[in-house]
């Protein structure tokens, strides 16, 4: 009787995993999306036959190459696909921060001066910026700035030069920088938002006008599976009025509970155990100047069992 020998390297290559879904997650701003990318490199690596695993000198390595390809690729067709999108498309929120926001910042022989502080990269806000680069742009500029890969590393997933990748991450630097302005502590953004939602459940318009700042924009997705405001919010008041209007109309058996949204602070809404939405908050100079709501039930999945 013979028995196939089990892979000496399996637990290895399957320690790469929460890497691996860590990187994909930061991609494509989908957890649905990351998990199928990471089973797709894992069914490539194990297509190859024991010699050509073997041979390959750093298996870590390859499966980030291979895991970039599919998302640089599932970047492209999901353009096409948000195009016909019901209302704002918004990036997957995740509860906590212990699971998603440990990536590599900073790593050995990062240049402080060539890339921005990214405690947060995993935030709705930064995951907000993302969606405006282009794919080559993301791939390189997360890959780069955020896991400490090489340019000449990069360059074997995007097909273009490392002086090219190099380029490519410092234009989606660029657009980090521009799009946002320093937020506020964790402490004081949290205090802020918890200002909003007692400001929100009483129905204090001034109130809330007064923590919001005076261009503040809001936005909501319901991908057409939930009701919600079909369009951007801007201006403080107008906000401050659509949130008084929520509050009156919230059903007897909902309650509204504090939460970690991406590593920072925001709040849930959890109807009979279940969290129907997601309210996301990013607070500059102690305002509040952006708001994302996300109800597609299809984007809530992480939070089904919190």
């Amino acid at each position: 009787m013979t028995t196939t020998d089990p892979d000496p390297g399996l637990d290895a290559i399957m320690s790469e995993r929460k890497q691996l879904l860590h990187l994909a997650y930061r991609l494509l701003g989908s957890l649905a999306e990351a998990e199928d990318a990471v089973q797709e490199t894992y069914t490539r690596w194990y297509g190859l036959s024991r010699e050509q695993r073997d041979a390959i000198v750093s298996p870590g390595a390859w499966l980030t190459t291979v895991a970039g390809r599919i998302c640089l690729n599932v970047l492209g067709s999901a353009r096409a696909r948000r195009e016909t999108y019901v209302g704002e498309w918004l990036p997957e929120p995740l509860p906590g921060h212990g699971v998603w926001g440990e990536g590599r910042p900073g790593g050995p022989g990062a240049d402080p001066a060539d890339r921005v502080t990214l405690d947060e990269s995993v935030g709705l806000a930064f995951m907000v910026v993302l969606e405006a680069m282009t794919p080559a742009e993301r791939v390189a500029f997360i890959l780069h700035d955020v896991f400490c890969h090489p340019f000449a590393e990069i360059a074997e997933i995007v097909g273009r030069s490392p002086a090219a990748c190099r380029q490519l991450a410092s234009s989606a630097r660029r657009r980090v920088r521009d799009a946002r302005p320093s937020p506020a502590p964790a402490a004081r953004g949290a205090g802020v938002v918890r200002e909003f939602k007692q400001a929100w459940e009483a129905q204090d318009i001034e109130a809330l006008i007064a923590l919001l700042d005076p261009d503040a924009t809001a936005v909501a997705d319901g991908g057409g599976l939930a009701v919600t405001f079909p369009h951007p919010i801007e201006g403080a008041e107008p906000i401050a009025h659509t949130w008084a209007d929520i509050a009156g109309r919230v059903p007897g058996d909902m309650v509204f509970v504090e939460r970690m949204i991406d590593g920072q602070p925001g709040v849930v809404a959890v109807q009979r155990g279940v969290t129907v939405t997601v309210f996301a908050f990013e607070v500059t100079d102690d305002r509040i100047t952006h708001i994302w709501v996300v109800r597609n039930p299809e984007k809530l999945r992480a939070w089904a069992q919190r």
